[in-house]
């Protein structure tokens, strides 16, 4: 223990361990974290921008539904840890019905026989319902990229969340949540909170809000930063069982990046590097609802074996703005794919395609956009000018035919035509599967964003 400036005993370093990066992560990360070494914090983050509208379908069809439904598993699997041992979950894997969540947690506790477990709800960030009342009140949630009105898609919209940041959070902490569950907040939140809540942090010192924003971006895709999706994948040992990635804050701001001894994977300055490369723009300017950080103020440096420090960090003053993430339903889309063997193999691809279009074009079926693309040829790098000197080599190409557009029915047409190219089209075909295609709505991205003064979120405590 510690004393920071105002006189509270605070502790030496805490330990904030990462159990998912995305919603379908390893399912034994988070259980393998609590079990395989000592930390304070479990935080999981489960929500994409697309996981939203995803999540708000499901809600749609089941009003139980609507959050990431294996997370109670996981806090079911973990219950005499956080009783007992004190380690705290954070997660965001409320989505767009968290109050859903938490009551699933509970029932689960009580059929468990747990008792004196405390759950917060974080919630207040989904405006969908207070939407007319916004734009009424001249919040006209214009796109960041397009500057339009969100009037203009409005009938259409599936979800529009607010990201919050790490202060409804800090507030459950507050009133001793043991399990804190939330809609759409940062992923950094869910690791800046629990360091400003142990170290005792003003929220206006920005540089230390900025250290435990980039030590969130750190560990927020789980397993990428301790040697997952590595460029120099060759070196890493053992991604068979990968281990998490584990911060070590201090109540400096300093902190190093870290994993239990033991597990695969690897944490060395080069992961750290990509890692933070991943989902930025400006570098000098990283805009979370808490803070605007700085990633080019930031030092690195091998502190052991899969141990990284990192430290010198500066930030500066939040904006007066959330983002605001929303999702609305543009068009139809369709796809299929079918396998051309050799001799000719791309020769006999690029044909197919061809008449696939053309019939479609005979049956008056149009499109948005259209997308033909080899895999094996072309379909991770566009530019075929070097394969294309010799094509003759593959012994076989897959077709992968795209289709966009405005009509469900006239693409459920299309896809009636791909299995009768079998016996109509170039010879030499395979690997159809699954039977007719069908088309499906196409979830777009709505950026957007709104005072901070237009929405506060609301933290709700529940004791078992």
């Amino acid at each position: 223990m510690s004393i920071n400036q105002t006189g509270v005993f605070v502790k030496e370093k805490i330990r904030i361990a990462s159990g998912q990066g995305f919603w379908g992560d390893l399912p034994n990360a988070p259980l393998n974290q609590v079990k395989q070494g000592p930390i304070d914090y479990l935080v999981m983050d489960y929500l994409a921008e697309v996981t939203m509208s995803i999540m708000q379908k499901q809600r749609m069809r089941n009003e139980k539904y609507g959050y990431a439904r294996d997370f109670v598993d996981v806090v079911s699997s973990i219950f005499n840890e956080i009783i007992n041992k004190g380690v705290k979950v954070i997660s965001n894997a409320g989505g767009v019905n968290p109050g859903a969540c938490k009551d699933a947690i509970l029932e689960a506790a009580d059929k468990a026989g747990v008792s004196g477990l405390k759950i917060a709800v974080v919630d207040g960030d989904d405006i969908l319902p207070d939407l007319d009342k916004l734009i009424a009140d001249g919040h006209l949630l214009k796109n960041m990229e397009t500057d339009e009105p969100v009037t203009t898609v409005k009938d259409h919209l599936l979800s529009a969340n607010i990201y919050f940041g790490c202060k409804p959070i800090i507030e459950a902490l507050e009133k001793g949540a043991d399990v804190i569950i939330t809609g759409r907040v940062t992923d950094t939140g869910l690791t800046l909170a629990p360091m400003v809540y142990e170290f005792g942090w003003d929220i206006e010192d920005y540089d230390k809000m900025a250290s435990g924003t980039i030590a969130g971006h750190i560990i927020e895709c789980g397993g990428q930063v301790s040697g997952g999706n590595f460029t120099d994948w060759e070196v890493v040992d053992d991604l068979v069982e990968i281990g998490f990635p584990i911060i070590e804050a201090y109540p400096d701001g300093s902190f190093c990046v870290t994993k239990h001894e033991g597990t695969g994977g690897m944490v060395s300055e080069m992961t750290v590097k990509e890692q933070l490369l991943y989902e930025i723009g400006n570098p000098a300017e990283y805009i979370t609802p808490d803070c605007v950080a700085d990633f080019t103020t930031l030092k690195l440096k091998q502190d052991g074996d899969n141990r990284v420090l990192v430290s010198g960090i500066k930030g500066r003053k939040e904006t007066k703005t959330y983002k605001v993430s929303a999702s609305y339903i543009d068009g139809y889309k369709l796809s299929s794919t079918l396998v051309y063997c050799w001799p000719d193999a791309v020769k006999k691809a690029k044909k197919a395609g061809e008449i696939l279009l053309k019939r479609a074009d005979n049956l008056g079926i149009t499109f948005r956009e259209t997308n033909i693309e080899l895999v094996g040829l072309n379909a991770c790098n566009e530019d075929e000018t070097e394969l294309s000197k010799d094509q003759n080599h593959l012994n076989e190409v897959q077709l992968r035919i795209s289709v966009y557009g405005d009509s469900r029915e006239a693409l459920d047409r299309f896809g009636k035509e791909i299995a009768p190219l079998i016996l109509t089209g170039p010879s030499g075909v395979t690997g159809f599967a699954g039977g007719r295609p069908k088309a499906s709505e196409v979830v777009a991205y709505w950026p957007a964003l709104l005072d901070k003064a237009a929405a506060t979120p609301r933290v709700s405590m529940y004791e078992l």
